[in-house]
């Protein structure tokens, strides 16, 4: 069984590690995921204690929602669903955001058909920008919350001026953001900022789009995602490598994987904040949840901070925007 959180200073009992769904549905193109293996996935962790899942209207166009409502059906009760909105794809590719508070309450109505399910635990606008006022957006899901559609206000991917005022607008319940050795710019003031209002965190990436694992080599294959970002590039591929070889040595004597400590890491950065990680096999939970029992010393955390301090590793992800 896995721990459970707080999510937030008021908020719900959760899970301290959380299910990431995305990768089982085709989101940048790529074919699906065996929809068999990805549901059985998501009973097992249920059953593991793991109750946080997370999912997205836009991942594979409706799919991923589909997908976990098959997984749960008939086992509501054993499962916290958090759902982002507002992204529009056409044909695999990103055309922008769509916040308007008509569209919101189009796109609810499909989510919870998909999930089959009657209320949303945690809804979330997946950015913001500037196209719509953060009042109509935040003001929007918080009417959803009235009505009973929604039981909690999640935001996701902003900054900490933009996390002060929607909590200002409607109380946040949790802040979901990229968060790892290798990504640790929230740390000067959106980290404080959630800390402070008493917000969960939902942290994703963990290893850094698999920088961290220990398993990349370089250079990488052509048709790689990840070569859109400098991050993943020429010679700043090769000293980010060279930079995980210490994660690597450190993972060796403590007997785990890199992927485990660079979870632990980030498990270990605070009782408020969840690591979400996405699994799409069964043959991944075991490792992942093992992760959450890795003791870090201050020693091992200190070496580690330093290492990685921020600006360590070169080029950027589209998590620095």
């Amino acid at each position: 069984m896995t721990t459970t959180i707080n999510l937030g200073q008021n908020g719900p009992l959760v899970s301290k590690l959380g299910l990431g769904c995305m990768r089982m549905s085709p989101v940048w193109g790529g074919p699906a995921n065996d929809e068999a293996e990805s549901i059985a996935t998501i009973q097992n962790a249920l059953d593991s204690g793991i109750n946080f899942l997370n999912t997205g209207d836009f991942y594979g166009a409706g799919h991923n929602e589909l997908l976990v409502g098959k997984a749960i059906k008939g086992r509501r009760d054993d499962t916290f669903i958090s759902v982002k909105f507002g992204a529009i794809f056409y044909n695999g590719q990103w055309l922008g955001l769509d916040l308007r508070p008509i569209a919101i309450k189009n796109f609810i109505n499909y989510s919870l058909v998909r999930l089959g399910i009657e209320t949303i635990d945690l809804y979330q606008p997946c950015r913001l920008d500037n196209s719509v006022p953060v009042e109509d957006v935040i003001g929007t899901v918080g009417d959803l919350i009235k009505e009973g559609k929604v039981r909690y206000l999640g935001v996701s991917e902003i900054t900490a001026d933009q996390l002060r005022k929607a909590h200002s607008i409607h109380p946040v319940t949790a802040l979901e953001i990229g968060y790892s050795l290798a990504d640790r710019q929230i740390e000067s003031d959106l980290l404080p900022a959630a800390k402070e209002l008493g917000i969960g965190v939902v942290a994703f990436a963990n290893t850094a789009e698999g920088l961290l694992t220990g398993n990349l080599q370089a250079p990488l294959p052509t048709d790689d995602y990840r070569l859109h970002f400098s991050r993943f590039q020429g010679e700043n591929l090769l000293r980010n490598l060279e930079k995980v070889e210490l994660l690597k040595q450190m993972a060796k004597e403590k007997d785990c994987t890199p992927t485990q400590l660079a979870i632990a890491w980030v498990n270990a950065q605070g009782d408020h904040i969840m690591p979400l990680v996405s699994m799409s096999r069964r043959s991944r939970l075991p490792e992942n949840m093992q992760a959450m029992d890795i003791a870090l010393s201050t020693e091992e955390i200190s070496t580690l901070d330093t290492h990685f301090a921020p600006g360590a590793i070169l080029g950027g992800t589209y998590l620095q925007r």
